[in-house]
């Protein structure tokens, strides 16, 4: 394994044969998504819905926040309900209420429990039963459903508009009054969302098992996990314990054998790097950043706010001008954004250090960018806040306003407009590294590595481009999880991966030949599981049964390379302290340390905890869900990207002395903050959810009746000491940047810090470092 060569090829091998089984699972998903039917009609010949009332209602769900106000098919916000699994379950009760009062009684939970097990019976027979006709395109409806249907429909028209009966639900689900204020949008809302339950509930033909592995739970209509969730939960625990097994055997016998002795320089090399116009042209990168950092964090309180009074903020009604679905669209998006400023203004900065090339006119382009992102930002931002407030139009929404999909909002020219941007950006990191990929440098395999990440960081975001408007929503959630799982967790870990490991090896700690072996391995070990663990985020989407044991099985593996994030750390803490100078980079070096703990616990352990189709059959959609994307999105991306920055301020003002106290402050707040937050609100609280969901079906898990309780309400604002503690740390940070700026401080007088090593004489640049 210690051929360069060899792990090239194993690299390419896998890819291929990953993204061939990823291809393939999409056109499985497609043959097997639920069908959106022509018309629903009763066995009378009336007309329940057709396909346009369903999709046009589609496009209202996604103009109002989409999956950002409740969820659907359990992807999505957390305070309102998931809208399949909450329909279901009042249909469900209405048409047994039909019946028990066709009888002769009051209702069906005034009937004695003999009687309520034999409408369950019934009920369960008719809603499963698969009444759709690929003839002619039609769903069947008994007439006392469609009055059951139409008792629903009724509810969320009240709900979505301003109807004082049902106000307090509003409020408990931090909903603006009038969400929807055309009566005739609110109507086709509803037949959205009963195709989505439809589904959740409809036997596949010729199967026992929903359209979607009959999530959500339900015990009414008789959703339990199906027998398949049992099994691959099983196979994905030994698949987890083999891998780990596997690598520690491998680690085992290659630890140390082979290496030669490596003795880091005396002096620091990065400070004989030339800075180069383009380079210092990234400084405006990492303000932004940091101005898209404490903004983030601002809508977070708000959206954590909006838990506890759910339509005002002190008593001021915030509701009507920010509503939750747009806070929150903000919080999530603003959080991606500013890490990829991280990544981006890394890839401009890092170019032309490790080639010494400055390309003709990459200055401007790198300021073109930067202008663009700005452009791109305020235009979506813009769009999304007038399609919530209803103001935009459906015609224009898909476009320019929300397209509804959690982390994939924004409309479609802004995704074409950043597609744009990022081909931009690969451009200027390609012409950039040209030298040093056409030439025969020892560090040729990093660089290459580290060039192919950024060709698949730029190219892949074109998955956000693969569906279209009246796009089935399996299709879609497919290629959504292609952009947020291969994009933001998939090729970005490559490219950090590689520019770690080309400053490590720039600043002489690790000889080359090592770091190209681990970077190489790394990669392999990452991508086996990777890839084809991007399906676990489709179990429940209308997936069938074989898309959903890949899922299982591969993103246990994804597990496997975190088994041993504690080798990377204590090794990343060792390189720290190898030589004296090497205090120049103590912060950054402690954010990578941290990068590998929440690796551990935030991907690793609270991955796995929801990974398994058992686990998540219960869990998707409840708290024990955004437990693991804080503490990995943050824990393990937000940190990386603050630890480059770090390394690429130290290259942009190699002279000044740091105010450590203030990075120390940061860096403990951060992590003391995330704990926190973990710990005191979303893990208790997720497992509160998790109890309710397992012993009274999944809708009662989101319901108001359970979210409104007092020992709910004290978990949220738990979250305050946390979330203070987090934001101190973020400010910290703030000025810590803006002090390299606004009152430089330099180090010592004519001698430098790294144990007296001379600085450059008056008059005189550093030569490149190579």
């Amino acid at each position: 394994m210690n051929s360069t060569k060899k792990l090239w090829i194993i690299l390419a091998a896998i890819i291929f044969v990953s993204f061939g089984v990823l291809l393939w699972s999409g056109s499985r998903i497609y043959e097997a998504a639920p069908p959106v039917p022509e018309a629903v009609v009763t066995q009378s010949g009336e007309t329940v819905f057709g396909r346009a009332e369903i999709e046009r209602g589609r496009q209202v769900w996604q103009s109002m926040g989409g999956m950002q106000l409740g969820s659907i098919w359990g992807h999505g916000g957390y305070v309102a309900p998931d809208w399949s699994a909450d329909w279901l379950h009042r249909e469900a009760l209405a048409l047994m209420d039909i019946w028990a009062r066709e009888a002769g009684g009051g209702g069906y939970e005034s009937l004695a429990p003999e009687e309520q097990a034999a409408l369950q019976g019934r009920l369960q027979d008719r809603l499963r039963e698969n009444t759709y006709a690929p003839a002619d395109g039609t769903i069947t409806v008994s007439d006392d459903r469609a009055a059951a249907i139409a008792e629903v429909s009724a509810h969320y028209e009240s709900l979505f508009g301003t109807d004082p009966q049902t106000a307090g639900l509003r409020e408990a689900y931090a909903m603006k009054n009038d969400t929807v204020p055309d009566p005739e949008h609110r109507r086709l809302l509803g037949a959205f969302f009963w195709w989505t339950a439809w589904a959740a509930t409809t036997e596949r033909p010729d199967s026992t098992i929903t359209y979607t592995n009959n999530w959500p739970s339900e015990p009414l209509v008789g959703n339990r996990p199906p027998a398949s969730t049992f099994v691959w939960s099983a196979f994905s625990v030994l698949f987890l314990l083999a891998g780990v097994a596997l690598l520690g055997w491998h680690h085992a016998v290659t630890h140390g054998r082979g290496e030669t002795p490596h003795s880091p320089p005396m002096h620091d090399p990065l400070r004989l790097v030339k800075v180069t116009p383009s380079m210092r042209a990234t400084a405006k990168y990492f303000w932004v950043l940091l101005a898209l950092f404490l903004v983030q964090i601002l809508f977070g309180a708000i959206t954590a706010h909006y838990q506890v009074e759910g339509q005002d903020a002190y008593g001021f009604e915030l509701s009507q001008y920010l509503p939750y679905s747009l806070s929150r669209t903000w919080h999530t998006q603003l959080a991606v954004l500013w890490i990829a400023v991280a990544w981006l203004g890394t890839g401009l900065y890092i170019g032309p250090a490790i080639s010494g090339h400055e390309p003709r006119f990459q200055r401007a382009g790198v300021n073109v960018l930067w202008l663009c992102l700005l452009v791109i930002v305020v235009g979506a931002f813009a769009g999304q806040w007038l399609a919530v407030m209803q103001t935009l139009g459906l015609e224009y929404n898909f476009w320019f306003g929300h397209q509804g999909w959690e982390y994939a909002d924004i409309g479609r020219f802004w995704q074409w407009f950043l597609f744009i941007g990022l081909m931009l950006w690969l451009l200027l990191v390609g012409r950039a590294l040209w030298p040093e990929l056409t030439g025969r440098s020892e560090t040729r395999s990093i660089v290459g590595l580290l060039f192919l990440s950024t060709v698949a960081i730029g190219v892949f975001f074109a998955a956000a481009l693969m569906w279209g408007e009246h796009t089935h929503i399996s299709m879609v959630e497919y290629w959504r999880w292609w952009l947020v799982h291969l994009w933001v967790e998939g090729f970005f870990e490559v490219f950090a991966t590689a520019v770690i490991a080309f400053l490590f090896t720039r600043l002489g700690l690790i000889a080359v030949r090592t770091a190209t072996v681990a970077v190489l391995f790394a990669t392999i070990i990452f991508m086996s599981g990777g890839v084809l663990g991007t399906l676990h985020h489709l179990y429940f989407a209308g997936s069938p049964t074989p898309v959903l044991a890949l899922g299982a099985s591969f993103s246990a593996l994804e597990v496997v390379p975190l088994a041993y994030v504690g080798f990377e750390a204590y090794h990343t803490w060792r390189l720290g302290g190898s030589t004296p100078w090497m205090r120049r980079y103590r912060w950054p070096v402690m954010f990578f340390i941290a990068v590998a703990f929440w690796n551990l616990v935030g991907a690793g352990l609270f991955g796995f905890l929801i990974n398994p189709p058992l686990s998540l059959y219960y869990m998707q959609g409840l708290n024990l869900t955004p437990l693991h994307g804080h503490t990995a999105l943050f824990g393990v991306y937000g940190m990386l990207g603050i630890g480059l920055v770090l390394f690429c301020l130290r290259g942009l003002k190699p002279d000044l002395a740091w105010h450590e106290g203030i990075l120390k402050v940061s860096f403990w707040c951060f992590n003391i903050g995330l704990a926190l937050m973990a710990l005191l609100t979303l893990l208790p609280l997720g497992t509160l959810q998790l109890l309710a969901a397992i012993d009274n079906g999944y809708a009662y898990a989101r319901s108001a009746e359970f979210m409104q309780q007092p020992i709910v309400d004290l978990l949220v604002w738990m979250r305050v000491p946390g979330d203070i503690i987090f934001s101190i740390g973020a400010v910290a940070l703030a000025v810590f940047v803006a002090g390299l700026w606004i009152s430089p401080r330099r180090e010592g007088e004519g001698r430098r810090a790294d144990e007296g090593e001379p600085g450059p004489a008056p008059g005189e640049s550093p030569a490149r470092g190579r």
